[in-house]
């Protein structure tokens, strides 16, 4: 299935926190979105591989993605290296998307920033056609994204481009509480994590209120590129 929007992140709950109302609302728009996800999040403190699977298929159903993938990587420990690329190439070339969304390139979580270059590297890779993957035993075409971008997470990074989710915004919050071992759940006991309070989840609709004010809307998703962003008509700027 060729997708229009590819999301890759490293943890399942990483898209749901960065950018799931610009994958509900370019999903409502009638675009593929699709998810795939590097590692189960094994490592996290509450919860565990097989919550989060379910967790993470809770929330494809409330984002009606058209694809949700796991590569089952090694939580913390995955590498950018050839391994861990062939298979990033081999999604991004099975799925041939448009515009790939991946982890931001530093934060507070170091798995984010690895995750963010090994996307990245991973795109342009894709598109040289002398590497060689296979799916399902048949090769696999050559294919570039034409765009990438990264999702802001903990740490504030300035956004070279901001979505207006406001009309999505109560998809998100369901997307997110999908993860109810992972973050605020007045009804789950495991100890307190730094993500699970909260505060926390307080701020994550903070950020959503502040890049939305920057543009004149309520709520906003912040996005960085690498490459200068080019557009046809500024009147399409606000």
């Amino acid at each position: 299935m060729k997708l229009d929007i590819l999301v890759l992140a490293v943890h399942p709950d990483d898209a749901e926190l960065g950018c799931s109302g610009t994958i509900a609302k370019y999903i409502a728009e009638g675009k593929k979105v699709g998810i795939v996800d590097f590692t189960r999040g094994e490592l996290g403190t509450r919860g565990t591989a097989e919550t989060r699977d379910e967790e993470a298929a809770d929330s494809a159903k409330i984002l009606g993605l058209h694809a949700r993938e796991n590569l089952r990587f090694k939580d913390a420990f995955f590498q950018n290296d050839e391994s861990h690329r062939m298979e990033v190439i081999r999604m991004i070339r099975k799925y041939q998307p448009e515009i790939v969304l991946s982890n931001a390139l530093q934060d507070r979580h170091p798995d984010h920033g690895r995750a963010g270059d090994l996307a990245n590297d991973s795109c342009f890779l894709a598109g040289l056609a002398k590497i060689s993957t296979e799916e399902g035993g048949e090769e696999q075409a050559a294919w570039r994204p034409r765009l990438v971008l990264q999702y802001i997470q903990d740490h504030y990074i300035r956004p070279d481009i901001i979505v207006d989710i406001t009309p999505y915004i109560e998809i998100k919050i369901k997307a997110i509480q999908a993860f109810k071992t992972q973050f605020y759940n007045p009804d789950h006991h495991e100890a307190e994590t730094y993500i699970s309070s909260p505060e926390f989840f307080e701020s994550v609709l903070g950020r959503a209120r502040e890049f939305g004010k920057s543009i004149g809307a309520t709520f906003g998703e912040g996005f960085t590129s690498r490459k200068l962003l080019g557009i046809e008509d500024i009147f399409q700027l606000r």
